[in-house]
């Protein structure tokens, strides 16, 4: 392992605890890291130099049950702004490692407290939890303010999990990305959390693929963890079935719920006779259903130069 400057670690912890103020790219060869990370230093690349996602894996295997928290579980900690990863998987493995269903926990592999965060080509593994997209920017506030919560671009993903598995409050766009419906008697692929109207958060999921082993789960597409939970399906390849009404509520959250799908397709698609009615789309908000469109805010961020960026490091 190790990082553009040319220095070499011992540990990846080891080369983010050395980064600079402007930040640093880790260059990471092909292994198994077992590895707890906690990134606060702004501006970190984690990139996996290996041929593809599954040759560099940062693995580890706490969770709430363990650690007394959901948010001490994660196998990777960021909360510094411009995180990026590419070309890696970070897993955690508390559902292997604790098959019983009396140890079934929440089990972060990802979480995320990031603006402008870029996650190219990377696999996101573990049970209930896995991802936390989540945003410090809006904590605290009321309901009356507006607030802009942290953007993160997930791209060409895999990401896996059962209950609630991606969970948070950021404005995340998950492009072209594999959602892994992993074995329970009841999956819920997103638990967004937008507080309050004025706070600018949601879930956007485009041209993405659900999969899954069909053993008889029911699968929804998510279900609100805050009251104004915001979810869109754009292009959603339905491959796995998904339950009838589509949604799931969570203490009456339903009814203030922003929740929409849209062109689905696969085995799973049920479009228009969901329990959630989605409004019509005009031409002008289906045109901006990508990364650049949802994303930019007003420093006109374009993640997508991101991802090619980081492409290019990792060869």
């Amino acid at each position: 392992m190790g990082a553009t400057a040319g220095a070499e670690f011992r540990t990846i912890q080891q080369a983010i605890d050395s980064a600079a103020d402007n930040g640093l790219n880790i260059l990471i060869a092909p292994g198994v890291y077992k590895e707890k990370l906690a990134i606060v230093q702004a501006n970190i690349s984690l990139i996996g130099t290996g041929r593809d996602p599954g040759d560099t894996v940062i693995t580890w295997g706490d969770s709430a049950k363990n650690t007394g928290s959901t948010f001490k579980s994660g196998t990777v900690t960021v909360t510094s702004d411009g995180f990026e990863a590419e070309n890696l998987t970070i897993r955690n493995t508390w559902w292997d490692d604790h098959p019983n269903p009396d140890d079934a926990s929440q089990a972060v592999a990802l979480q995320l407290s990031s603006d402008r965060a870029v996650v190219d080509r990377v696999r996101l593994i573990s049970g209930q939890d896995t991802l936390y997209a989540a945003s410090l920017t809006c904590r605290g506030n009321t309901s009356t303010e507006p607030c802009d919560a942290s953007r993160q671009l997930f791209n060409d993903c895999f990401i896996e999990g059962n209950v609630d598995y991606i969970f948070g409050d950021a404005k995340a766009v998950f492009d072209h990305c594999e959602l892994n419906s992993r074995q329970h008697p009841t999956v819920m692929i997103t638990a967004q959390s937008k507080h309050f109207p004025e706070e600018n958060s949601g879930y956007y999921m485009l041209h993405c693929s659900i999969t899954g082993t069909d053993d008889g789960n029911r699968v929804l597409l998510g279900r609100p963890w805050r009251d104004y939970a915001t979810v869109t399906y754009f292009d959603t390849d339905m491959r796995e079935e998904i339950a009838p009404e589509g949604w799931s509520d969570w203490d009456g959250r339903l009814k203030t719920a922003n929740y929409s799908e849209y062109d689905s397709h696969g085995q799973g698609a049920n479009e228009g006779r969901r329990d959630v009615v989605s409004p019509l789309l005009t031409p002008a908000e289906r045109a901006r259903l990508t990364p650049g469109g949802l994303l930019a805010g007003n420093d006109h961020w374009d993640p997508m130069a991101q991802v090619e960026r980081l492409r290019q490091l990792a060869r």
